[in-house]
């Protein structure tokens, strides 16, 4: 024979406790056995209503590793002020690890929460917090964790942190390589170009559209090239030129002053020439070796100006006769 089941009701959170200092966060400091259940984290009450500047936190804890939990509660809609709260407790206090318990979680809080663990050494959980009964019996708490830490999103954090601090060395790299090049170079291409957060930094090279000057760089190799791709539907006429001009190789790496690396890239549409300086380092470089970088780039650059300048208008001739296949138009 089965059991009896009964079903769960649901009852206002605030005819159970009716005020959030007094009731609910003096009930809950002395039953944390429930927080530390839905938390998976054993914790121990240290004290209630603890200052925090003009602020007061509504409960402070500590793990079992004897770090600050902080723990705010709000039986009401998630709003801006208490996460704000939550993140000026954190702080203030030194805490590890931030606890936000609410009666209805809004969905652009439960993304601020995530956020805040991936972009963040901190553990931030929001949990919702219902009061409930079975059968007429006595209200319960029941804890639903909404978002919490994980090792995914730490690791995801830590991925998208190094990939913003890599975007910033690259930027500061591009910028101090353009500001000595204006003062070396008076002509020099990239002139009115900014510095940007790429791999690379392009400039027209003043022949035909798509055919471009570039300095590349990575962690710790840089280089330079002529890039060619004409466009979709310019396939042939990319190959013509890139063509054109590897005939003429000889008088090319004779005014370059050394060999050139000579890609067609048969598989792609694009083409290039380039000369890779692995001596020099990369962006990872401390900042103070970035201007002996630079400077090996900036003479590579130009050098490579003054070995493709001389063909210019036969390259730019090849870009306007060779003509669309007819699968090309």
């Amino acid at each position: 024979m089965s059991q009896p089941i009964d079903r769960i009701q649901r009852v206002p959170i605030r005819e159970v406790w009716s005020h959030e200092a007094r009731d609910f966060s003096a009930w809950l400091s002395s039953n944390l056995d429930l927080l530390s259940e839905a938390l998976g984290r054993q914790l121990s009450l240290q004290d209630t209503e603890v200052s925090a500047g003009d602020f007061r936190v509504d409960v402070v804890a500590e793990d079992s590793d004897g770090d600050i939990v902080i723990i705010e509660n709000q039986l009401e809609p998630s709003n801006h002020d208490h996460l704000g709260k939550l993140v000026t407790y954190l702080a203030s206090l030194g805490a590890k690890t931030a606890v936000w318990i609410v009666a209805e979680p809004r969905p652009e809080h439960t993304t601020a929460v995530a956020w805040l663990n991936q972009s963040t050494e901190a553990d931030f959980f929001l949990l919702k917090a219902e009061a409930i009964r079975i059968a007429g019996s006595p209200a319960a708490l029941l804890l639903t964790r909404i978002v919490g830490p994980s090792e995914v999103a730490k690791a995801v954090g830590q991925t998208k942190r190094e990939f913003a601090e890599r975007e910033h060395e690259r930027h500061a790299f591009w910028t101090d390589l353009l500001q000595l090049a204006s003062t070396v170079w008076q002509e020099h291409p990239h002139a009115n170009v900014t510095a940007n957060t790429d791999t690379w930094l392009a400039a027209g090279a003043g022949i035909a559209s798509g055919i471009a000057y570039k300095y590349t760089v990575t962690q710790n190799e840089c280089g330079v090239m002529l890039y060619i791709d004409l466009g979709p539907g310019r396939e042939v006429a990319t190959k013509a030129a890139f063509d054109a001009l590897i005939a003429r190789r000889e008088s090319v790496e004779a005014a370059f002053g050394g060999p050139l690396d000579w890609q067609r890239l048969d598989d792609r549409r694009a083409s290039a020439i380039s000369h890779a300086l692995p001596a020099a380092g990369g962006y990872k470089l401390p900042r103070e070796g970035w201007p002996k970088t630079h400077r090996l780039m900036i003479d590579a650059m130009s050098r490579l100006v003054k070995s493709v300048s001389p063909f210019a208008a036969m390259l730019r001739e090849v870009a306007k006769q060779t003509p669309a296949t007819a699968s090309e138009v």
